[in-house]
């Protein structure tokens, strides 16, 4: 969910253009593992095309992905949606339709999970 700025957008754009090659969970985590506060350049764009770089993707196929925004309407479609459905901060979770904010301790996860197990 995109909802801290422009960097916050390209962030989660370029992690769908790294899935385009197979790559969205290693990117993601380095992404994640570079937080550098909110808006302060930790994600501009050539930034993220030097993690791209480090984890071994195409340059040549993502760039240009990264530079035409080409999944930024995907992007702010999703977080629009979450933001509809009462999100309003990472993270929260949704667990067969109950809504479920910030980062809980696994009890009050499994408590809920075990409740729609059938008996």
């Amino acid at each position: 969910m995109a909802f801290i700025g422009n960097e916050s957008e390209w962030a989660a754009n370029a992690t769908e253009c790294a899935n385009e090659q197979g790559k969205f969970w290693e990117y993601h985590d380095k992404v994640f593992e570079n937080q550098g506060g909110e808006n302060k350049g930790a994600y501009a764009k050539p930034v993220l095309k030097r993690f791209a770089k480090e984890i071994g993707l195409d340059s040549a196929k993502f760039d240009p992905c990264l530079d035409q925004d080409k999944y930024l309407a995907k992007v702010r479609a999703d977080t629009a949606k979450a933001q509809q459905m009462g999100v309003r901060s990472t993270p929260s979770f949704f667990i067969n339709g109950k809504f479920l904010e910030g980062a809980l301790p696994y009890e009050q996860f499994a408590q809920i999970i075990n409740s729609l197990l059938p008996k």
